[in-house]
């Protein structure tokens, strides 16, 4: 099941209260970047983060699951995205320890 346009606006509404949020949709689904780094998704309604230490550590209690069929990595879902002081204080410790994006080359012309 896709996310509705819907659950993808509640999420995004209370992410972009912390700002610096961007998202790119890939096959009905979104990718969710704090700082151009990669945190997350938004899958079949829920915003999922990835399982950093920090997100682990500032949401023990959270459930785990796959995004999506045949993903490789459980991650870690977010049952309350308009806690904004929560989030804030998830996705600014994520960022830490989430490597930096890979910067794009110009691939050279044969």
């Amino acid at each position: 099941m896709a996310t509705t346009v819907e659950a993808y606006n509640f999420i995004l509404e209370h992410l972009n209260k912390i700002g610096d949020i961007s998202t790119r949709k890939m096959m009905g689904e979104y990718l969710v970047y704090f700082k151009n780094k990669l945190v997350g998704n938004i899958c079949d309604d829920l915003l999922y983060l990835k399982p950093t230490d920090s997100a682990l550590r500032l949401l023990p209690d959270a459930e785990r699951d796959y995004p999506y069929e045949g993903s490789k990595t459980q991650m870690i879902i977010v049952d309350k995205p308009e806690n904004t002081e929560l989030m804030s204080t998830v996705l600014h410790a994520m960022y830490e320890e989430l490597p930096a994006p890979k910067s794009k080359t110009a691939r050279s012309k044969k």
